[in-house]
């Protein structure tokens, strides 16, 4: 009882007890057990979020989503316990972990949005998905605007007078990329442009990045290796990061001779471009936050949750 009260109301005790309770524990490395603590209907301060992360913790592109997990629980006393998973679904072994944890609600986080299923035993707790949608009806969601993200950049890109756009893109098979199809149609419309008249262009797989460069050059086989195009709408950073280089090394200039417009803020590279790389927002950090939030505020609200993707201006156009 002594040492409960020198953790919990440590007011309770006097001085001298409440210092040898302390270099007890210093000498011990003891810490307590949050397992214990729920077995006999701890406090909230003991409630915990499992995270399974899949593809989220092992790449610096979305890591700000469990970042912005940890802080929002900490912030509202709760704790995360996070969980790498390779596959989805999750195996039984990660399943069994986790459920050991005796997790207060589960998030299924991923890296790329992407469409998953989850097992019935996890749809027994609280459960909310991060930049995923579930294959089965009744989950909440929370995933990018891609919609509106391609299209309140296109338009801003229109806007500034460019008319003979090129686009090299996300694999069509991505499921993202009807989205921010609907967004570039919609913009285009706007300006009195028809999607069959703009050149484009789909990665075969998510990875093809140097089908960028015999895009350009198919592009640029005209007069003097001039290009037909003004604006060049890349399906992601990384596509960009691509054409820059094969750009710049035909000695055209950006954004004087093309322009470029990326996707997803690439995190510690988009503004390392020279010069420095217009995009958009994938909003990881926010998703994780309202995430953690629906738990938390234990919302019954099982629908997809679109999350705004920010236009961030730079200088490449």
């Amino acid at each position: 009882m002594t040492v409960s009260r020198a953790l919990n109301t440590p007011e309770k005790l006097n001085q001298e007890t409440l210092a040898k309770v302390r270099q007890a524990i210093e000498t011990l490395g003891y810490v307590p057990s949050l397992s214990a603590r729920k077995i006999r209907g701890g406090h909230s301060s003991g409630k915990t979020i499992g995270v399974f992360a899949l593809d989220t913790a092992t790449t610096p592109f979305a890591v700000e989503m469990l970042l912005s997990m940890e802080r929002t629980a900490r912030e509202n006393g709760w704790n995360v316990f996070i969980l790498n998973v390779f596959e989805a679904p999750p195996n039984q072994q990660a399943i069994d972990l986790m459920l050991s944890h005796q997790p207060d609600g589960i998030i299924f986080s991923a890296m790329q949005l992407r469409t998953v299923e989850i097992p019935p035993v996890l749809r027994s707790l609280p459960l909310v998905l991060s930049n995923c949608i579930s294959s089965q009806a009744g989950v909440a969601c929370y995933i990018p605007d891609d919609e509106d993200g391609q299209y309140q950049a296109v338009k801003s890109a229109l806007k500034r007078g460019y008319r003979s756009p090129l686009c090299i893109s996300l694999p069509h098979s991505s499921l993202a990329w009807e989205w921010r199809q609907r967004g570039l149609v919609r913009a285009l419309a706007e300006v009195r442009l028809a999607v069959e008249d703009v050149p484009q262009y789909n990665l075969s797989t998510d990875d093809a990045y140097q089908e960028t460069i015999v895009v350009l050059e198919q592009q640029l086989r005209g007069p003097e290796g001039k290009p037909a195009f003004d604006l060049l709408i890349c399906g992601n950073d990384r596509i960009a990061l691509v054409a820059y280089q094969y750009l710049l090394s035909r000695g055209l200039r950006i954004p004087e001779d093309v322009a470029v417009l990326g996707y997803d803020n690439m995190i510690g590279v988009a503004e390392l471009f020279y010069p420095p790389l217009s995009t958009v927002q994938l909003p990881y950090y926010e998703m994780g936050r309202r995430a953690a939030e629906h738990l938390i505020q234990r919302r019954d609200d099982p629908s997809t949750h679109r999350v705004a993707c920010p236009l961030v201006e730079r200088e490449s156009w």
